[in-house]
């Protein structure tokens, strides 16, 4: 018993530091609970770093059929746990380059194509309910498609952030701060939307708020655009997420440099960004045959 008490309060520790000193956001943090919470599980009181134990957990995420993807975040809950409780000797830790997961395979970013975004956008129109409500679903996706923003830094906005300037301050995924220009059509989408909006919380209250004006959460979202990609007919992969995808996308097929679109959707590295180098291939393809002067 006091073995298990132990390890919770290595466990609580550890979430306390990635809380306060990294600045991870509850749905992050609640993920890296449930990824050491797995291992923890299969580990039983004693959880100190052993390679027996630690293929065995492999093993047994291998007969769960889990993701290789979903291995290696779990590996590397893991490997972040065991640094920390032998950083702040918590645990006796000398060798962790035998915890590795199975390399993950290669993600492509699914965005959504450029007709696709303009028909989900003008759907919402043709919706029933109140006009202030379209108003708000169609600047929220304008925000995730013009900006880049992640549908969960949308939603942390305030009305004091409202972006109705020509740049948008973004704290993102690890307090990571980026300025991201905004278009006039979606300072026109916020501004139409705050007028006929009929809840005011003040500048520290939500920008975007529901029906009842609570703040308006992410799962709302994603049944919205759900709604809208059924209506449509439009492919599984159209999500709030997969907006920000067509958004670097889009920018990567008009010309624009690599590093620039690294810096607008705050990726700490330009290996994460480059992922869309591979869905732009078609575009790539035809401006190579098209500009090369040995193409003809």
């Amino acid at each position: 018993m006091a073995a298990r008490q132990q390890i919770e309060a290595h466990r609580l520790a550890w979430l306390a530091w990635l809380q306060t000193e990294r600045r991870y956001g509850e749905n992050t943090l609640a993920a890296y609970a449930a990824d050491l919470d797995d291992y923890l599980r299969h580990a039983g009181a004693d959880a100190a770093p052993d390679r027996r134990c630690f293929r065995g957990w492999l093993a047994d995420m291998a007969a769960r059929d889990l993701a290789r993807s979903t291995m290696a975040r779990r590996v590397s809950a893991l490997r972040g746990f065991y640094r920390f409780c032998g950083r702040t000797g918590r645990m006796t830790v000398n060798d962790l380059s035998w915890l590795r997961a199975p390399r993950p395979p290669k993600s492509v970013p699914k965005p959504v194509s450029e007709a696709d975004a303009r028909a989900l956008l003008a759907a919402i129109f043709r919706r029933r309910g109140d006009d202030w409500t379209k108003q708000r679903d169609f600047a929220l996706l304008m925000l995730l498609y013009g900006g880049g923003l992640r549908i969960s830094e949308a939603l942390d906005l305030t009305r004091g952030d409202a972006p109705l300037g020509e740049w948008l301050r973004i704290t993102g995924k690890g307090g990571k701060v980026r300025d991201v220009p905004v278009l006039p059509a979606i300072a026109g989408a916020v501004n139409t939307y705050l007028d006929g909006c009929p809840f005011d919380g003040g500048a520290s209250g939500p920008l975007f708020v529901s029906a009842r004006g609570n703040a308006y959460g992410a799962r709302a979202a994603q049944r919205l655009v759900e709604t809208l990609r059924l209506e449509l007919n439009l492919p599984a992969h159209v999500t709030p997420h997969a907006l920000r995808h067509a958004f670097a996308t889009h920018l990567l097929g008009n010309g624009a440099d690599l590093r620039a679109i690294q810096e607008l959707l705050g990726h700490a590295s330009l290996s994460t960004t480059q992922r869309y180098t591979n869905v732009d291939e078609a575009h790539l393809v035809r401006m190579h045959r098209e500009t090369h002067p040995r193409a003809s």
